[in-house]
């Protein structure tokens, strides 16, 4: 049964490889190699004809390795000729889905783009139908009937297998298995449609200067943005030139023009897409046994049902409700003030430009200002030095073999300690046209003991969208980007430091209600003096840093603003689970009708004519599954206790030691409650998160 893969412990032979310095991938490869370990730089394809080729050479290998699974006697298989064989031969197949989603998510070539977007169909159509090999099922199913004694991880591999096998449906009538069969296919059609109409939505809005007064000089310069006499070009796909003038721009007018274009962004394509995805998924559902799509997702995570996840979201909106209610009290004074109009109210193309003028007036915090203290390059390698110092890491430089664009940078991973290498990683920081537009890690190699005995060492690929530097100035992030920054570089290590030995539960592949935990946490540490004192400070004068009163508002403000901050993820958690509950099966779905009442009542008034789904790419993969954010969160804000309570606080050495080895080497090898409870060295507490939202605690 295919699975995009997940993390265990593995017992590594430890070798001391300090004695050279290691200078290129070939040292790193030999010493990798007296580790008994396996460091693999991808050989990407360079031609549209190359992606197509390598897709149908590795389902064609991968096919001959399932026959022979197949073709065994049920009375000889082993757990190595089936279970395991199984985890071998999807691993390897996905080690070209991941370099096709790569090409097609970054490659500057638009006929590459579109070979790997085919590529990534054929594939994945090929892992559904695998699902459906009854001669690979029975060979594992006649595995799993003598009922083997196995212990650890390769019973968790085992169980969890023919738990998938029984959620594909293969317990099924033949004629309903091969329904499902048919509906998955077409879901997975369409997911890949819904992403790339993501990525090829384009909104450039051109303005005046006077219609983007308030809007900092800094942005005139960008890039692109000039491009008449008084014509100001902003795109409202790139996410930075969006917020910047949400927070910035004093015209209402032209907030909410700006707004209306973002939130109505890929209307015309992925409306009917996503109708047509609720559809098949409630179907799927329904054809297993199940309620909902909600009930079908929730059921392998740590919500287990929908009942719990729709509680925990609901609970989390009622217990807010005061803090939001007098927050949103206090922006409308605000407006009505601005506007001579006692009866303003706060829409959502309000919320940020008011909460920055808030954070400005009320906590002299002005968030363009901080940008001079976050160079991009001084704040990447701030928070290298930090995360090498805390988890025994060290990062080192080298040269591409093969770069999709020239600022592409690779760097390899090794342990401090002894030396032995760990992995790699791309960083490919900044926008582009036809580029993924968003922040995200994605797995290229995972981690995983080979049949060999070897251990292959993962490669990830950070894809982010940070702003660019201009001609008189180097690229400047918000404080918000370092806190994204920091966010996703912990995805990175969580892949890259894995002792997993199988690929199923390898680095990032934990229930998706709990892989955003670490990295929420690691947000934390943007947001503390001795932390940002490492390395924020004015590129245009080093020694000047942050100083501590403003550091202290700054952290007054996030908890002034929380309300609406998370009402608003409430609001998206809340409509993505209605989307996906309970459905007549032929019932038609309107996903706008469904999500713009919710994204008002929950959160702020919209412009109707809206649809914020259509360009929500998380309803593809995260689908019934963005409440995961907040369960995650609360997590988070538990684990960050132990740093907090450290001796030496988020730079903690010793709290660094257990995460990496009781959360990132575990990922999901184990129940992940057991790894949090290890970790903290006790029974978890939602209470820390209460207090970070304003809520509870003292």
């Amino acid at each position: 049964m295919k699975h995009f893969y997940l993390s265990i412990l593995l017992s590594v032979v430890v070798v001391d490889l300090r004695g050279a310095e290691l200078k290129t991938v070939d040292d790193f490869r030999a010493a990798a190699a007296k580790a008994n370990a396996v460091l693999t730089i991808p050989d990407w394809e360079q031609t549209p004809e190359a992606v197509d080729a390598a897709m149908k050479d590795a389902i064609a290998k991968a096919n001959k390795a399932l026959d022979q699974i197949g073709a065994q006697d049920p009375g000889k298989v082993t757990f190595k000729s089936t279970v395991v064989a199984l985890d071998d031969l999807t691993y390897e197949a996905n080690l070209e889905a991941n370099k096709a989603t790569i090409i097609k998510e970054a490659n500057t070539n638009a006929a590459m783009r579109t070979a790997a977007e085919n590529a990534v169909k054929i594939f994945q159509e090929w892992a559904v139908s695998i699902d459906y090999r009854e001669d690979v099922y029975k060979a594992l199913k006649a595995f799993a009937d003598t009922h083997p004694k196995l212990s650890g991880e390769d019973d968790k591999l085992l169980l969890e297998t023919m738990r998938d096998y029984r959620r594909a449906g293969l317990e099924l009538s033949p004629d309903k298995r091969k329904e499902v069969e048919q509906l998955r296919k077409e879901l997975s059609k369409l997911g890949t449609d819904f992403d790339t109409n993501i990525v090829n939505a384009k909104a450039p809005v051109v303005f005046t200067k006077a219609e983007l007064d308030g809007v900092p000089e800094s942005f005139f310069a960008s890039p692109g943005v000039k491009t008449g006499d008084d014509a100001y070009t902003v795109t409202a796909n790139v996410t930075w030139q969006f917020i910047a003038v949400e927070e910035n721009a004093r015209s209402e007018a032209t907030r909410k023009k700006l707004y209306v274009i973002h939130d109505s962004l890929a209307k015309d394509t992925n409306v009917s897409v996503l109708n047509q995805m609720v559809v098949l998924r409630n179907k799927i559902a329904l054809r297993l046994g199940y309620k909902s799509w909600d009930d079908y997702q929730t059921e392998t995570r740590l919500a287990k049902t929908a009942a719990g996840a729709k509680s925990y979201i609901d609970n989390l909106v009622a217990g807010i409700q005061p803090k939001f209610d007098a927050e949103v009290s206090t922006l409308q004074k605000m407006k009505a003030a601005d506007t001579n109009d006692p009866n303003a109210r706060i829409g959502v193309w309000d919320w940020r430009y008011y909460t920055n003028q808030l954070n400005k007036q009320k906590y002299a915090v002005d968030k363009e200002a901080l940008r001079v203290y976050f160079p991009f390059q001084k704040a990447l390698e701030g928070m290298f030095n930090i995360y090498q110092s805390i988890f025994g890491l060290k990062f080192e430089k080298i040269t591409a073999p093969y770069k999709w664009i020239d600022d592409l940078q690779l760097f390899l991973v090794t342990d401090s300690a002894s030396g032995e290498p760990l992995g790699m990683f791309y960083l490919d920081m900044f926008p582009r046209e036809g580029k993924f537009n968003h922040f995200a890690e994605f797995e290229i190699i995972g981690g995983k003991l080979l049949p060999d005995g070897k251990y292959q060492r993962p490669t990830v690929a950070l894809l982010c969208n940070f702003p660019p530097s201009s001609t008189d100035k180097p690229s400047l992030l918000s404080h918000s980007d370092v806190e994204t920054l920091f966010h996703e570089f912990g995805h990175a290590l969580h892949s890259i430091v894995t002792r997993a030995k199988y690929g199923r539960f390898s680095g990032t592949n934990v229930p998706r209600d709990f892989v955003e935990a670490p990295s929420q946490m690691l947000q934390n540490w943007v947001w503390d003096k001795k932390v940002l004192d490492t390395f924020a400070a004015d590129y245009r004068d080093p020694s000047k840093k942050i100083p501590a009163e403003i550091i202290k508002k700054m952290n007054d403000a996030k908890l002034a603003n929380a309300g609406v901050i998370y009402r608003r993820q409430f609001a998206f958690a809340s409509l993505d689970l209605a989307m996906h509950d309970q459905h007549p099966e032929n019932g038609p779905y309107d996903c706008v009708a469904i999500s713009n009442p919710i994204l008002e009542k929950v959160f702020l008034p919209i412009d109707p004519s809206t649809t914020f789904v259509s360009y929500f790419g998380h309803l593809n993969g995260y689908d019934a599954g963005y409440y995961g954010y907040a369960w995650a969160d609360a997590i988070a804000e538990d684990m960050a206790t132990v740093f907090e309570k450290a001796k030496d606080g988020y730079l903690d050495k010793q709290a660094g030691s257990r995460l990496r080895h009781e959360i990132y080497e575990q990922g999901d090898s184990r129940d992940v409650t057991l790894s949090i409870e290890k970790f903290l060295g006790r029974k978890q507490s939602i209470e820390p998160f209460l207090k970070k939202i304003g809520i509870g605690g003292d």
